[in-house]
């Protein structure tokens, strides 16, 4: 959520332009700083700043982002295995593969339902002895390869919205197959009754699968031994998913969670406060609408996703939690910046707000903004020490 001045918004953030007032109200009673949550010489993606965000070194912790959400779908991964990310994506219609360019890189937020008809077509098509696709959620699919290499250059699709993909394509080991792949997916995809079916109803087919986030089985710490709480984590999206199962954590899965502004915001409010009420010391509250939003460059819905998340969500827990009498702690911060103006991720610090119901006396007096963050002067350079901090007795 947090973002670069929009012009929409007469040059204020979105941030600055939303209505968040129960956010507002524990940052001015809690610690506001910046935080970098993205490692110099890491790229700014979901995987490492939500493996910061939660507290561990991407440095030693992080393989790639597909490993992760490997874990997420209960694909079982051999040491020489390779994960890619295969997203559905929609590119032009040009006849030659590297004239194309990228159109929509969620082929329309297709549906799981849609998408995994697709994917087990693709499947049918391009699976070998070593090479295997599994569909995932949404757009988001996943494609192993055992005895791959993770010496290639790839790109994420949400990176080059609406540009041509061929100087994008696939580059380095086994770059030749990854792109033929690719090639082939069209021709399988092509005439599928799912995509013709979204034709006429209007909406971007999923016309080809795009290859990325290559990696290898991860190694991420068990959260509990780690810091002695018991941990759950409520999120829409694999990933996140995927991180929670490597950690040793619950993952709690919501129904109608989409990871978009559709998603049940109510639902997973209620399903973290059941968790802490039914034991648990830490949720881990994962909500992408605003990213998405970034991605798809809509200011609008981006403003409503964080007032959304203030009101449903933030509140709904701080009301919850005080009419019980239960003393808490909340962290509040996006887990990376994604600007309307560009699209895509970047690795600025990110404002964080840690609030304690018991010590709101020496609060920051600020509402919570990017520049109000900067101007405070904490600054948690390391931002996977963060959770230390965060979690301190």
């Amino acid at each position: 959520m947090a973002d670069y001045p929009v012009d929409q918004f007469d040059g204020k953030t979105i941030l600055e332009a939303a209505d968040k007032p129960t956010i507002d109200y524990m940052c001015a009673h809690g610690e506001l700083g910046m935080c970098k949550t993205v490692q110099d010489g890491m790229k700014p993606g979901s995987d490492v700043a939500n493996l910061s965000v939660m507290g561990y070194d991407t440095k030693k912790s992080y393989t790639g982002r597909s490993p992760l959400e490997a874990a997420s779908i209960g694909v079982e991964m051999h040491d020489d295995d390779v994960t890619f990310r295969a997203n559905l994506v929609t590119l032009s219609d040009e006849e030659n593969y590297a004239d194309k360019t990228m159109l929509d890189y969620s082929a329309g937020e297709i549906t799981t339902e849609e998408s995994t008809e697709l994917m087990k077509a693709v499947a049918n098509a391009l699976d070998t002895e070593s090479i295997k696709f599994y569909p995932g959620i949404s757009y988001r699919h996943l494609c192993v390869w055992s005895g791959g290499s993770t010496n290639v250059d790839l790109t994420p699709p949400h990176d080059i919205s609406d540009k041509p993909i061929k100087d994008h394509l696939p580059k380095g080991e086994g770059a030749d197959k990854l792109l033929e792949m690719m090639i082939e997916s069209e021709k399988v995809l092509k005439d599928h009754p799912v995509n013709k079916a979204r034709i006429e109803k209007g909406l971007n087919p999923a016309t080809s699968i795009w290859l990325w986030g290559e990696g290898t089985k991860p190694h991420v710490d068990n959260f509990e031994e780690k810091y002695g709480l018991k941990g759950a984590v409520i999120s829409a999206v694999d990933l996140i998913k995927g991180i929670a199962k490597c950690a040793g954590m619950r993952s709690i899965d919501v129904p109608g969670a989409t990871g978009n502004c559709d998603t049940n915001w109510e639902g997973k409010a209620q399903a973290a406060l059941d968790a802490l009420l039914d034991g648990y010391d830490f949720v881990y509250i994962h909500m992408e609408a605003p990213d998405e939003m970034g991605h798809q460059g809509k200011p609008d819905k981006k403003k409503f996703a964080v007032e959304t998340i203030d009101s449903k969500v933030v509140k709904f827990l701080k009301d919850e939690l005080e009419k019980r009498g239960i003393d808490f702690r909340m962290l509040i911060m996006p887990d990376h910046p994604t600007p309307i103006k560009l699209k895509t991720h970047v690795s600025d610090p990110v404002p964080y707000v840690i609030y304690d119901s018991t010590n709101t006396e020496n609060g920051s007096g600020l509402p919570y903004t990017e520049e109000n963050g900067k101007s405070t002067g904490i600054y948690i350079e390391k931002g996977y020490t963060l959770m230390d901090k965060f979690l301190e007795k």
